[in-house]
This record gives structure tokens, C-alpha cells and sequence, in this order.
């Protein structure tokens, strides 16, 4: 395991029923990603934990929509936290689809 692997990570998307998909609007590692994490604590934005779709993320530029392949992982996660948040009984957070294989592995 690499010090790298070690650090938190985080990626934060924007939606709207208007847009055509989610967009990263924010990313990082280690203090970035702790920021990341305390600016929507702030906010009042949920954060949902999940390694592999974070780590899926991560390879999106910033402003550039999530690709094809995430959109059924991340409109289960939406749909979830938009029954969350209008006060709907929901059950504990969604498994997620299974998720696309990591394009390429990065090397330490």
C-alpha cells in the first residue's frame, strides 16, 4: 500500500434536472479531499462513502460530466438522498450497481 493509497479522498458533483448528467466539480486527496469533506458538512450536503465509485470519480476532469458508464451507480445514490432530503422513510444507503472496472491502474 502506497502513502498515496492511505489518504482520504473525495469528489463532489453538481445536479439538476436540467443537466444532462452529474458534473465533478470538485476532487482531491488528503487535505483537499478533507476540505472537500468539511466545506459540505458546512453545507449541509450529505457525504456518502464508497471507495471504488470515489476512486471511478476521480479520474473525471473537474467540470466534465460523470461518463455513461457511472450514470446508473450515481442516479441510485441521487435518488436516495433526494428521498432523504424531502424527509421520505428510506432505508440505510443504497448498494450501489456494480461498478465499472477502474480504467487503467495507476502505478506508485
Amino acid at each position: 500500500m502506497s502513502v498515496r493509497d492511505s489518504q482520504k479522498s473525495a469528489v463532489a458533483l453538481t445536479y439538476s434536472q436540467t443537466d444532462a448528467a452529474p458534473r465533478v466539480v470538485a476532487k482531491g486527496r488528503g487535505v483537499v479531499a478533507e476540505q472537500i469533506i468539511a466545506r459540505a458538512h458546512e453545507h449541509g450536503v450529505y457525504v456518502h462513502e464508497s471507495p471504488e465509485l470515489v476512486s471511478l470519480l476521480l479520474q473525471v476532469d473537474l467540470d466534465q460530466r460523470i461518463p455513461p458508464q457511472l450514470y446508473l451507480a450515481v442516479a441510485e445514490l441521487l435518488a436516495w438522498i433526494y428521498r432523504l432530503e424531502n424527509g421520505d422513510t428510506v432505508p440505510p444507503a443504497p448498494i450501489l450497481s456494480p461498478l465499472p472496472e477502474k480504467q487503467g491502474s495507476e502505478e506508485s
